[in-house]
Protein backbone atom coordinates (compact mmCIF):
# COMPACT_ATOMS: atom_id res chain seq x y z
CA UNK A 1 0.00 0.00 0.00
CA UNK A 2 2.74 2.21 1.06
CA UNK A 3 5.58 0.77 -0.97
CA UNK A 4 5.85 2.97 -3.58
CA UNK A 5 5.33 5.88 -2.04
CA UNK A 6 8.40 5.41 0.47
CA UNK A 7 10.68 4.25 -2.45
CA UNK A 8 10.22 7.51 -3.78
CA UNK A 9 9.92 9.96 -0.80
CA UNK A 10 11.64 8.29 2.01
CA UNK A 11 14.35 5.41 -0.04
CA UNK A 12 17.12 6.38 3.12
CA UNK A 13 14.82 4.12 5.37
CA UNK A 14 14.33 1.03 2.76
CA UNK A 15 18.31 1.25 2.39
CA UNK A 16 18.73 1.74 6.18
CA UNK A 17 16.27 -1.26 7.27
CA UNK A 18 17.67 -3.76 4.67
CA UNK A 19 21.07 -2.54 6.37
CA UNK A 20 19.72 -3.79 9.52
CA UNK A 21 18.34 -7.20 8.43
CA UNK A 22 21.46 -7.92 6.47
CA UNK A 23 23.95 -7.23 9.58
CA UNK A 24 21.93 -9.42 11.51
CA UNK A 25 20.85 -6.31 14.06
CA UNK A 26 17.30 -6.96 13.42
CA UNK A 27 15.41 -10.75 12.56
CA UNK A 28 12.45 -10.93 10.59
CA UNK A 29 8.77 -9.89 11.37
CA UNK A 30 10.15 -6.03 12.60
CA UNK A 31 9.25 -2.86 11.78
CA UNK A 32 11.57 -0.13 11.36
CA UNK A 33 10.80 3.31 12.55
CA UNK A 34 12.50 6.36 11.42
CA UNK A 35 12.36 8.50 14.55
CA UNK A 36 13.79 11.48 12.30
CA UNK A 37 10.91 11.35 9.76
CA UNK A 38 8.35 11.42 12.91
CA UNK A 39 9.69 13.71 14.51
CA UNK A 40 9.69 15.52 11.40
CA UNK A 41 5.89 14.59 10.84
CA UNK A 42 5.24 16.04 14.21
CA UNK A 43 6.20 19.35 13.59
CA UNK A 44 4.28 19.74 10.81
CA UNK A 45 1.01 18.97 11.98
CA UNK A 46 1.92 21.05 15.30
CA UNK A 47 2.38 24.05 12.81
CA UNK A 48 -0.99 23.51 11.26
CA UNK A 49 -2.50 22.81 14.48
CA UNK A 50 -1.52 26.29 16.41
CA UNK A 51 -2.88 27.92 13.37
CA UNK A 52 -6.54 26.49 14.07
CA UNK A 53 -5.81 26.46 17.72
CA UNK A 54 -6.34 23.01 17.95
CA UNK A 55 -5.29 20.82 20.31
CA UNK A 56 -3.14 17.25 19.45
CA UNK A 57 -3.33 13.97 21.49
CA UNK A 58 -0.98 11.63 19.74
CA UNK A 59 -1.61 8.24 19.22
CA UNK A 60 0.77 5.14 19.97
CA UNK A 61 -1.63 1.67 19.45
CA UNK A 62 -0.85 1.47 15.35
CA UNK A 63 3.31 1.86 16.58
CA UNK A 64 3.28 -0.82 19.29
CA UNK A 65 2.23 1.71 22.20
CA UNK A 66 5.80 2.84 21.96
CA UNK A 67 7.32 4.61 25.28
CA UNK A 68 10.28 6.05 23.66
CA UNK A 69 8.55 7.41 20.61
CA UNK A 70 6.01 8.74 23.00
CA UNK A 71 8.86 10.81 24.83
CA UNK A 72 9.99 11.93 21.78
CA UNK A 73 6.77 13.53 20.56
CA UNK A 74 6.37 15.32 24.31
CA UNK A 75 9.53 16.88 23.56
CA UNK A 76 9.31 18.26 20.59
CA UNK A 77 5.89 19.50 21.70
CA UNK A 78 2.89 17.22 21.55
CA UNK A 79 2.67 16.43 24.78
CA UNK A 80 0.06 14.29 25.62
CA UNK A 81 -1.20 11.15 24.79
CA UNK A 82 -5.14 9.64 23.46
CA UNK A 83 -5.01 5.91 24.63
CA UNK A 84 -7.40 4.14 23.33
CA UNK A 85 -7.50 1.19 25.87
CA UNK A 86 -6.27 1.31 29.28
CA UNK A 87 -3.31 -0.96 28.76
CA UNK A 88 -1.49 1.43 26.60
CA UNK A 89 -2.56 4.19 29.37
CA UNK A 90 -0.78 1.65 31.97
CA UNK A 91 2.03 1.97 29.85
CA UNK A 92 2.32 5.66 29.50
CA UNK A 93 1.76 5.61 33.45
CA UNK A 94 4.69 3.26 34.28
CA UNK A 95 6.63 6.02 31.56
CA UNK A 96 5.30 9.17 33.43
CA UNK A 97 4.18 10.33 30.13
CA UNK A 98 1.02 12.95 30.39
CA UNK A 99 -2.38 11.49 29.33
CA UNK A 100 -4.76 14.08 27.23
CA UNK A 101 -7.93 11.49 26.76
CA UNK A 102 -8.46 8.07 27.95
CA UNK A 103 -11.29 5.44 27.63
CA UNK A 104 -12.05 6.23 23.91
CA UNK A 105 -12.22 3.35 22.13
CA UNK A 106 -12.10 1.42 25.35
CA UNK A 107 -13.57 2.13 28.56
CA UNK A 108 -11.27 2.14 31.75
CA UNK A 109 -12.19 -0.68 33.87
CA UNK A 110 -13.24 -0.37 37.40
CA UNK A 111 -10.03 -1.34 39.41
CA UNK A 112 -7.81 0.48 36.83
CA UNK A 113 -10.32 3.48 37.54
CA UNK A 114 -9.01 5.25 40.32
CA UNK A 115 -5.07 5.13 39.83
CA UNK A 116 -5.69 6.90 36.09
CA UNK A 117 -7.85 9.96 37.59
CA UNK A 118 -5.30 9.98 40.76
CA UNK A 119 -2.30 10.02 38.05
CA UNK A 120 -3.98 12.36 35.70
CA UNK A 121 -6.09 12.65 32.60
CA UNK A 122 -7.20 15.79 30.70
CA UNK A 123 -10.39 13.87 29.92
CA UNK A 124 -11.75 10.81 30.31
CA UNK A 125 -14.46 9.49 27.58
CA UNK A 126 -17.60 7.74 28.97
CA UNK A 127 -19.78 5.25 27.34
CA UNK A 128 -22.87 4.74 29.80
CA UNK A 129 -24.29 6.48 33.13
CA UNK A 130 -22.88 3.61 35.07
CA UNK A 131 -19.31 4.75 34.50
CA UNK A 132 -20.10 8.00 34.72
CA UNK A 133 -21.53 8.17 37.79
CA UNK A 134 -17.88 5.49 38.60
CA UNK A 135 -15.96 8.05 37.79
CA UNK A 136 -17.84 10.85 40.54
CA UNK A 137 -17.77 8.59 42.91
CA UNK A 138 -13.84 7.72 42.42
CA UNK A 139 -12.86 11.27 41.82
CA UNK A 140 -14.91 12.67 44.93
CA UNK A 141 -13.25 10.16 46.83
CA UNK A 142 -9.41 11.87 45.72
CA UNK A 143 -10.70 14.92 46.36
CA UNK A 144 -10.68 15.77 42.52
CA UNK A 145 -13.31 17.37 39.67
CA UNK A 146 -12.82 15.00 36.10
CA UNK A 147 -13.45 16.14 32.95
CA UNK A 148 -15.17 14.19 30.64
CA UNK A 149 -15.78 13.51 27.04
CA UNK A 150 -19.37 11.77 26.61
CA UNK A 151 -19.01 9.34 23.63
CA UNK A 152 -23.04 10.35 21.52
CA UNK A 153 -24.37 7.85 18.95
CA UNK A 154 -27.32 8.01 16.92
CA UNK A 155 -27.83 4.35 16.25
CA UNK A 156 -29.66 4.37 13.30
CA UNK A 157 -28.10 6.83 11.52
CA UNK A 158 -24.09 7.00 12.43
CA UNK A 159 -21.25 5.36 11.14
CA UNK A 160 -20.09 2.46 13.67
CA UNK A 161 -17.48 -0.20 13.55
CA UNK A 162 -18.11 -3.53 15.16
CA UNK A 163 -15.90 -4.06 18.27
CA UNK A 164 -16.44 -0.52 19.11
CA UNK A 165 -20.38 -0.49 19.42
CA UNK A 166 -21.63 1.89 23.54
CA UNK A 167 -22.11 5.44 24.07
CA UNK A 168 -25.50 7.75 24.98
CA UNK A 169 -28.28 7.15 22.95
CA UNK A 170 -28.91 10.67 21.27
CA UNK A 171 -32.17 10.30 21.76
CA UNK A 172 -31.96 9.02 25.36
CA UNK A 173 -29.53 12.06 26.30
CA UNK A 174 -32.44 14.52 27.81
CA UNK A 175 -33.67 11.83 30.23
CA UNK A 176 -30.09 11.92 31.38
CA UNK A 177 -30.05 15.57 32.57
CA UNK A 178 -30.79 15.50 35.95
CA UNK A 179 -28.50 12.58 36.21
CA UNK A 180 -25.60 13.92 34.91
CA UNK A 181 -26.11 17.08 37.31
CA UNK A 182 -26.17 14.96 39.73
CA UNK A 183 -22.67 14.14 39.09
CA UNK A 184 -21.02 16.89 41.02
CA UNK A 185 -17.29 15.54 40.76
CA UNK A 186 -17.26 15.63 37.23
CA UNK A 187 -17.31 18.27 34.77
CA UNK A 188 -18.65 17.49 31.38
CA UNK A 189 -16.43 19.38 29.21
CA UNK A 190 -17.05 17.94 25.79
CA UNK A 191 -18.86 15.33 23.31
CA UNK A 192 -16.50 12.86 21.06
CA UNK A 193 -17.58 9.91 18.55
CA UNK A 194 -15.47 8.12 15.76
CA UNK A 195 -15.49 8.00 12.66
CA UNK A 196 -16.38 11.52 12.19
CA UNK A 197 -15.00 11.99 9.01
CA UNK A 198 -13.65 9.69 5.92
CA UNK A 199 -11.44 10.17 2.93
CA UNK A 200 -13.13 9.09 -0.48
CA UNK A 201 -10.14 7.94 -2.65
CA UNK A 202 -12.02 8.28 -5.50
CA UNK A 203 -13.40 11.97 -5.05
CA UNK A 204 -9.92 12.68 -3.33
CA UNK A 205 -12.18 14.46 -1.01
CA UNK A 206 -12.28 14.21 3.15
CA UNK A 207 -15.98 14.11 4.10
CA UNK A 208 -17.82 14.10 7.33
CA UNK A 209 -20.04 11.59 8.63
CA UNK A 210 -23.18 11.54 9.96
CA UNK A 211 -21.52 11.05 13.53
CA UNK A 212 -20.36 14.97 13.02
CA UNK A 213 -24.34 15.74 13.06
CA UNK A 214 -24.85 13.75 16.26
CA UNK A 215 -22.26 15.07 17.93
CA UNK A 216 -23.46 19.05 17.43
CA UNK A 217 -27.20 17.74 18.56
CA UNK A 218 -25.76 16.36 21.63
CA UNK A 219 -23.91 19.73 21.96
CA UNK A 220 -27.32 21.87 21.82
CA UNK A 221 -28.97 19.61 24.16
CA UNK A 222 -26.07 19.96 26.46
CA UNK A 223 -25.76 23.54 26.73
CA UNK A 224 -29.72 24.33 26.61
CA UNK A 225 -29.61 22.18 30.13
CA UNK A 226 -26.74 24.63 31.11
CA UNK A 227 -23.31 22.11 30.51
CA UNK A 228 -20.57 24.23 29.07
CA UNK A 229 -19.15 22.07 26.47
CA UNK A 230 -15.83 23.01 25.82
CA UNK A 231 -14.46 20.42 23.37
CA UNK A 232 -15.50 18.58 20.67
CA UNK A 233 -13.40 15.76 19.83
CA UNK A 234 -13.86 14.54 16.24
CA UNK A 235 -11.12 12.41 15.53
CA UNK A 236 -10.49 10.26 12.14
CA UNK A 237 -7.31 10.72 10.48
CA UNK A 238 -5.58 13.55 11.76
CA UNK A 239 -3.03 15.09 9.76
CA UNK A 240 -1.86 18.49 8.00
CA UNK A 241 -4.58 18.11 4.76
CA UNK A 242 -7.25 16.94 7.67
CA UNK A 243 -6.97 19.32 10.42
CA UNK A 244 -8.20 22.32 8.94
CA UNK A 245 -11.32 20.48 8.34
CA UNK A 246 -11.75 19.71 11.53
CA UNK A 247 -11.46 22.81 12.63
CA UNK A 248 -14.51 23.47 9.73
CA UNK A 249 -16.46 21.34 11.60
CA UNK A 250 -15.96 22.56 14.83
CA UNK A 251 -13.11 20.21 15.83
CA UNK A 252 -11.22 21.12 19.14
CA UNK A 253 -8.85 18.66 19.27
CA UNK A 254 -7.61 15.62 16.76
CA UNK A 255 -5.94 12.43 17.37
CA UNK A 256 -3.01 11.77 15.35
CA UNK A 257 -1.60 8.44 14.68
CA UNK A 258 -0.96 6.84 11.51
CA UNK A 259 0.17 10.82 9.83
CA UNK A 260 3.12 9.69 12.51
CA UNK A 261 4.21 7.49 10.16
CA UNK A 262 2.70 9.09 6.93
CA UNK A 263 0.05 6.10 6.54
CA UNK A 264 -3.00 7.09 6.87
CA UNK A 265 -5.11 6.20 3.58
CA UNK A 266 -4.60 9.82 2.24
CA UNK A 267 -0.95 9.16 2.15
CA UNK A 268 -1.51 6.25 0.17
CA UNK A 269 -2.46 8.41 -2.81
CA UNK A 270 -1.02 11.86 -2.32
CA UNK A 271 2.09 12.93 -1.44
CA UNK A 272 1.15 15.01 1.89
CA UNK A 273 3.39 17.21 4.03
CA UNK A 274 3.56 14.02 6.28
CA UNK A 275 6.77 11.54 4.67
CA UNK A 276 6.84 7.50 5.12
CA UNK A 277 8.49 6.66 8.49
CA UNK A 278 7.75 2.47 8.73
CA UNK A 279 8.53 -0.28 6.78
CA UNK A 280 8.10 -3.51 7.45
CA UNK A 281 11.20 -6.34 7.27
CA UNK A 282 10.77 -9.75 6.85
CA UNK A 283 13.17 -12.55 4.95
CA UNK A 284 12.79 -15.31 2.25
CA UNK A 285 12.54 -18.78 4.86
CA UNK A 286 11.63 -21.43 1.98
CA UNK A 287 9.95 -22.10 -1.37
CA UNK A 288 7.56 -24.88 -2.16
CA UNK A 289 5.88 -25.22 -4.99
CA UNK A 290 6.86 -22.34 -7.03
CA UNK A 291 6.26 -19.57 -4.33
CA UNK A 292 8.51 -18.39 -1.78
CA UNK A 293 7.48 -17.71 1.91
CA UNK A 294 8.73 -15.41 4.24
CA UNK A 295 8.42 -14.87 7.99
CA UNK A 296 4.96 -13.59 9.20
CA UNK A 297 3.96 -12.29 12.26
CA UNK A 298 3.48 -8.37 11.34
CA UNK A 299 0.15 -8.98 9.17
CA UNK A 300 -3.23 -6.89 9.55
CA UNK A 301 -6.30 -8.02 7.32
CA UNK A 302 -6.85 -4.34 6.46
CA UNK A 303 -3.23 -3.41 5.70
CA UNK A 304 -4.01 -3.93 1.66
CA UNK A 305 -0.39 -5.79 1.63
CA UNK A 306 0.57 -5.98 -2.42
CA UNK A 307 4.05 -5.49 -2.74
CA UNK A 308 7.34 -6.43 -1.82
CA UNK A 309 10.55 -5.13 -2.23
CA UNK A 310 13.66 -8.52 -1.80
CA UNK A 311 16.88 -7.34 -1.79
CA UNK A 312 19.55 -10.12 -2.06
CA UNK A 313 22.99 -9.05 -1.31
CA UNK A 314 22.39 -6.11 -3.41
CA UNK A 315 20.42 -7.11 -6.02
CA UNK A 316 16.95 -5.96 -5.87
CA UNK A 317 13.19 -6.57 -7.47
CA UNK A 318 9.95 -5.98 -6.83
CA UNK A 319 7.37 -8.71 -6.46
CA UNK A 320 3.43 -9.19 -5.42
CA UNK A 321 2.43 -10.84 -2.49
CA UNK A 322 -0.22 -14.03 -2.67
CA UNK A 323 -3.75 -13.44 -0.94
CA UNK A 324 -3.57 -14.17 2.60
CA UNK A 325 -6.81 -15.74 4.37
CA UNK A 326 -7.76 -14.04 7.30
CA UNK A 327 -9.07 -17.18 9.04
CA UNK A 328 -5.36 -18.66 9.09
CA UNK A 329 -2.02 -17.58 11.70
CA UNK A 330 0.80 -15.42 9.67
CA UNK A 331 3.11 -17.87 10.24
CA UNK A 332 4.57 -16.75 6.75
CA UNK A 333 3.10 -14.88 4.27
CA UNK A 334 3.75 -15.70 1.16
CA UNK A 335 5.43 -14.24 -2.24
CA UNK A 336 4.62 -14.62 -6.22
CA UNK A 337 7.48 -16.67 -7.71
CA UNK A 338 10.40 -18.04 -6.50
CA UNK A 339 13.13 -15.79 -4.54
CA UNK A 340 16.67 -16.28 -3.39
CA UNK A 341 16.84 -18.24 -0.10
CA UNK A 342 17.58 -15.23 2.71
CA UNK A 343 17.12 -12.53 1.00
CA UNK A 344 15.44 -9.24 2.99
CA UNK A 345 11.88 -8.51 2.37
CA UNK A 346 10.50 -4.79 2.54
CA UNK A 347 6.74 -4.30 2.80
CA UNK A 348 4.87 -0.65 3.75
CA UNK A 349 1.38 -1.11 4.24
CA UNK A 350 -1.40 0.03 6.54
CA UNK A 351 -1.09 -1.66 10.29
CA UNK A 352 -1.84 -1.94 14.28
CA UNK A 353 1.31 -2.92 15.50
CA UNK A 354 -0.13 -3.77 18.99
CA UNK A 355 -1.96 -6.74 17.80
CA UNK A 356 0.98 -8.52 16.24
CA UNK A 357 3.86 -9.90 17.54
CA UNK A 358 6.17 -7.59 15.63
CA UNK A 359 9.58 -6.07 17.33
CA UNK A 360 9.50 -2.79 16.54
CA UNK A 361 13.29 -1.30 15.93
CA UNK A 362 13.73 2.44 16.42
CA UNK A 363 16.61 4.26 14.35
CA UNK A 364 17.83 7.39 14.24
CA UNK A 365 20.38 9.44 12.00
CA UNK A 366 18.56 8.21 8.47
CA UNK A 367 17.71 11.91 7.86
CA UNK A 368 21.34 12.23 7.81
CA UNK A 369 22.59 9.13 6.64
CA UNK A 370 23.96 7.85 9.13
CA UNK A 371 21.43 5.00 10.34
CA UNK A 372 21.94 4.01 14.23
CA UNK A 373 19.43 1.18 15.82
CA UNK A 374 18.43 2.81 19.39
CA UNK A 375 16.12 0.17 20.76
CA UNK A 376 14.43 -2.84 20.08
CA UNK A 377 10.67 -3.54 21.43
CA UNK A 378 7.66 -6.04 21.18
CA UNK A 379 4.20 -5.35 19.92
CA UNK A 380 3.02 -3.84 23.48
CA UNK A 381 6.10 -1.28 24.31
CA UNK A 382 7.74 -3.05 26.23
CA UNK A 383 11.58 -2.56 26.03
CA UNK A 384 13.80 -5.52 24.20
CA UNK A 385 17.57 -6.85 25.57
Amino acid sequence: MFLDITKKRNPQLIEAAIMLHQSGQILPDTYVMDMDMIEANAKVMLATAGEYDMELFYMTKQIGRNPYIAQRLHDVGMKKAVVVDFKEAQVMMDHHLPLGNTGHLVQIPMHLLEKVIAYGSDFITVYSLDMLREVNRVAQQLGKKQAVLLRIVNDEQDRLYPGQYGGFLIDELSSYLDAFKACTSVDIAGITSFPCFLYDEQANEINQTHNVITVKAAKEILETAGFSIRELNIPSATCSRSIPFIASIGGTQGEPGHALTGTTPMHAVEDLEEQPAMVYVSEVSHTFKGQSYVYGGGYYRRGHLQHVLLDDKGEQHMATMAPFADENIDYYLEVNGEHAFGATAIMAFRTQIFVTRSTVAIVEGISKGEPKLVGLYNSLGQKLD
